[in-house]
């Protein structure tokens, strides 16, 4: 018999099944998006069940049509004049860091939306099962923030430049495309996903191969479809490797002038309607992330999430999100305006470090590895 942690309004249910942990992010009507709520709730459960020695197996999954649509921009706009959003930024990054690093074994369940911070629970988990029905974007840059939640790490390390493209332009992967990618392990059917939970909450033996034998006999051998943009990766590669937005921009609308490339155009079209500080500090971001670790990756894109909430250079994230999910105009006024505007010495005002007692806290190595004790940084003193 399962016991239940929570009650069923809450944002995140908890079930323990035998010797499985199962979480349901439970915010179906507004797609299981993340509030302060849910990073608490997540935080706390993972870090009581990897100490648990009963616990040997968890299971993420959502409520709905949606995995989870990543971060609530509307919590984001409604903190925007008092820092009222540091305790979700800094333990949202730290969540990050505890599911890569995570010591026992995580399957994720992502049927439906998967995007931004919602694929920071996906795609991390050794074994991440997607469906027909999953959709996968990283659409910060569009609204003026930056590709966040460990993916600068994440994206430089797929094909070619693969990475740069999906940060910049916010293009869609369904779950072949994802398994092809290397952003999922496996493909099953949505009809199947409730019977492979039962079967994962009533294995004898949690041991990661069993565990994934088990997913291995609901899954089935996809490939990407004719249309797919994977199959236009030399193209993408030819464009997405200059060495600027704007170079990258004109090589990819030189691109859409040949014959064959028709796919370009409104994909070119929801580039140049983003953010152009967006644009720039996503690229910078991505570039840096080819090099770098995971802890390095997680503290710079902590440094500019915080600055681009307090709006440090540009406050565009606000227009954004204004756009997208406040007024729903659609109409973004972006300022600067232009990707000429936004300066080399402006993008590094934001990568810029910060003093060492405000930086993101953890560890750069695993046998430092950190507790997880947000309480135990500054941050909670300047709120």
């Amino acid at each position: 018999m399962a016991r239940e942690h929570s009650n069923s309004e809450e944002v995140v249910l908890a079930a323990e099944v035998g010797h499985a942990r199962l979480i349901t992010l439970n915010r179906p009507r507004q797609l299981n998006v993340i509030s302060s709520r849910v990073v608490f709730l997540l935080a706390q459960f993972l870090e009581k069940w990897e100490k648990d020695d009963d616990s040997q197996l968890v299971i993420f999954k959502g409520a709905g049509r949606a995995f989870c649509a990543g971060g609530d921009l509307k919590m984001f706009y409604e903190g925007r004049k008092d820092d009222s959003c540091l305790e979700v930024v800094y333990r949202m990054y730290w969540l990050c860091y505890h599911i890569h690093t995570y010591k026992k074994p995580m399957v994720a369940l992502a049927n439906g939306i998967v995007m931004g911070g919602g694929a920071s629970m996906v795609v991390p988990t050794k074994i991440s099962v997607v469906t027909e029905k999953t959709v996968f974007s990283v659409p910060e840059a569009s609204i003026g923030l930056h590709t966040d939640c460990s993916f600068s790490y994440i994206l430089p390390r797929l094909p070619g430049y693969l990475g740069e493209f999906l940060a910049l332009t916010s293009a869609r992967l369904n779950g072949k495309e994802m398994i092809a990618a290397g952003l999922a392990t496996h493909f099953v059917p949505s009809e199947k996903l409730h019977e492979l939970e039962n079967c994962l909450v009533n294995l004898s033996s949690t041991d990661e191969d069993s565990i994934r034998a088990i997913v291995e006999e609901f899954s089935l051998n996809v490939q990407p479809d004719e249309e797919s943009i994977l199959n236009k990766l030399s193209t993408i590669d030819k464009c997405f490797c200059e060495g600027s937005v704007e170079e990258i921009i004109k090589s990819f609308e030189a691109e859409s002038k040949m014959d064959g490339n028709e796919w370009i155009s409104p994909i070119l079209k929801g580039l140049k309607r983003s953010s152009p500080t967006g644009l720039k500090i996503t690229l910078k971001s991505i570039r840096q992330g080819r090099k770098r670790t995971l802890a390095e990756c997680l503290k710079n894109e902590f440094r500019l999430t915080m600055n681009l909430l307090r709006s440090v250079i540009s406050s565009d994230v606000y227009e954004g999100i204004r756009a997208l999910s406040i007024d729903k105009d659609n109409a973004p006024k972006w300022n600067p305006s232009s990707l000429q505007e936004v300066s080399r010495e402006k993008v590094d005002l934001v990568f810029e470090p910060f003093a060492d007692e405000l930086e993101l806290q953890i560890p750069t190595d695993e046998k430092s590895r950190w507790s997880g004790k947000y309480e135990d940084t500054v941050y909670p003193s300047l709120k």
